[in-house]
């Protein structure tokens, strides 16, 4: 089976799943009232400067200020070293293009680079992660769909994907020869066999990007958002959809529309590969991914020979204990253990796309008492977190079965993104957040509304799901009784828990 990317988008949230042979591999959610600010452009002024730890604060419009380290800002830089690795498609910077690095020629100190009130354009390169704000730039990138604009860089650089040494040289030639002096371009994967015109056509689109992008520094007040990235569905297609992606299938009509008019100006050849999903039936329950989607939730995860894993998650690392549970193996212990472990690395490869869990990650392999085996779980897992998009680090696994590894994170992972601290285990725990919930309701309406009989559904809820359904998610309901033609009626019950609900038809 081919790979394929499932748009499952609304007015308040759009989810984007990535089915490798079939199965989601990877997850990306943008919600309305929450939209990521990742690859944002701001003109921000800086509110502080921290010798100490050679970066600044910066104010550039948000509950948080920004924070700038000192090489994200040190003029003169002479080393550009891009690192592109499988991830040439994935969503944001850090995964799609591996790392673009701006290494600095000379220590120089952040305090005679910046002072307390200067304006400064910078770019958002991580978002804000728990009690942290976002990480920015000022080395600005700009992703088209064959090649990447880094203006203040004069250097280019070609996808490592790209093997083919002939190929390389011919994309590095055609780049340098059209580009505008001093800027630099990174040359994406999708480039490869391209034309110069269609080179040049992606180029001038993000030299004209960048000029307005200037214009618009020269006219605003900082703090101010001077350019947004482009819409999650608009990003997918111009970041993943290449010859690996068969089709990609929304079920919106809008988003379909929006989706089109994009190929049809940018990507033309890919518009045949694009479908509009009309079925009744929700498009994630028909492929499966709500499903996943929960499981992706859970703390167990079970193996096929019935050992599991235990995922934890902290603010600082995630925690993966592999365990053999209700395998008992056949012949000795250290082949038992071997087996379950080999089996394990496949899976956390796949939790750790999946769940996009970052930072520093430790998994704590059942022990084995033979070097050779300790390195056959090791190369296992190297081989496995080749597909994953985002840079990983792995030291070698300990005498005690540990593997310590490093995993980039640029946004937030699935659990944070779809839960909150629980109030009935005063935050020992979490559970899904009021807004997921309803979204959940409304989906869970929609497909039981054929078989609920009458002319309209009465919905009980906790009563603090049922105060957000009457005011923040208004216009969700609303939009479900005009769709369904169907009068929908909420009711608090006190004796629900937050995450319980009943959906009647009267």
């Amino acid at each position: 089976m081919s790979n394929e990317l499932i748009i499952n988008a609304t007015s308040y949230e759009t989810r984007v799943a990535l089915l490798e042979n079939g199965i989601v591999s990877e997850l990306f959610i943008e919600r309305s009232r929450d939209l990521g600010i990742f690859g944002n452009i701001y003109k921000g002024r800086v509110v502080k400067i921290l010798p100490g730890m050679q970066a600044a604060f910066v104010d550039i419009g948000l509950e948080r200020t920004a924070f700038l380290y000192v090489t994200d800002v040190s003029e003169g830089v002479e080393e550009y070293d891009v690192f592109m690795k499988e991830g040439d498609e994935g969503i944001e910077f850090e995964s799609e293009l591996g790392s673009v690095r701006f290494s600095p020629a000379a220590s120089v100190p952040i305090e005679d680079l910046l002072k307390e009130g200067q304006e400064v354009l910078v770019q958002v390169s991580k978002e804000p992660l728990g009690t942290k704000g976002a990480r920015i730039t000022s080395h600005i990138s700009l992703a088209g769909r064959h090649l990447v604009f880094t203006p203040t860089v004069d250097h280019v650089g070609v996808s490592r994907r790209i093997e083919n040494d002939k190929e390389r040289k011919r994309l590095k030639d055609i780049v340098s020869g059209i580009r505008p002096p001093g800027t630099g371009f990174i040359v994406r994967t999708v480039s490869e066999g391209k034309s110069e015109e269609e080179l040049r056509a992606d180029m001038d689109y993000l030299v004209k990007l960048w000029d307005n992008i200037q214009k618009k520094r020269e006219n605003a007040s900082a703090p101010a958002l001077i350019h947004s990235e482009l819409n999650l569905t608009l990003r997918v297609i111009r970041d993943m959809f290449s010859a690996d992606i068969s089709r990609l299938v929304i079920d919106s009509n809008n988003e379909y529309e929006k989706a089109m008019e994009f190929v049809n100006t940018f990507m033309p050849k890919v518009s045949e590969f694009i479908e509009l999903y009309e079925r009744d039936e929700p498009i994630y329950d028909a492929y499966g991914i709500e499903l996943e989607i929960s499981r992706a939730l859970g703390k167990r995860v079970w193996l096929k020979s019935g050992g599991y894993i235990i995922i934890d998650q902290t603010e600082a690392l995630a925690a993966i204990d592999v365990n053999t549970g209700r395998y008992t193996g056949k012949k000795k212990l250290e082949d038992t253990v071997l087996k379950t472990n080999l089996e394990a690395v496949k899976e956390v490869a796949y939790q750790l796309r999946l769940r996009n869990l970052g930072g520093i990650v430790i998994i704590d392999f059942i022990d084995m008492d033979k070097p050779a085996n300790r390195e056959k779980v090791y190369n296992a897992l190297m081989e496995a977190l080749k597909k994953d998009k985002a840079r990983t680090n792995i030291l070698k696994i300990s005498e005690f079965g540990l593997i310590e590894m490093t995993r980039k994170r640029v946004r937030e992972s699935l659990n944070q993104l779809l839960c909150e601290p629980c109030p009935y285990c005063d935050g020992r725990g979490t559970i899904k957040s009021k807004n997921t919930i309803c979204y959940g309701i409304f989906r869970a309406v929609r497909r039981e509304s054929p078989d609920l009989p009458g002319e309209k559904i009465l919905i009980a809820v906790n009563p603090e799901i049922a105060d957000l359904l009457y005011d923040e998610e208004s216009q969700g309901v609303e939009e479900l009784e005009k769709s369904l033609g169907k009068k929908i009626i909420i009711k608090a019950r006190n004796t629900f828990h937050q995450e319980q609900y009943e959906i009647t038809g009267i």
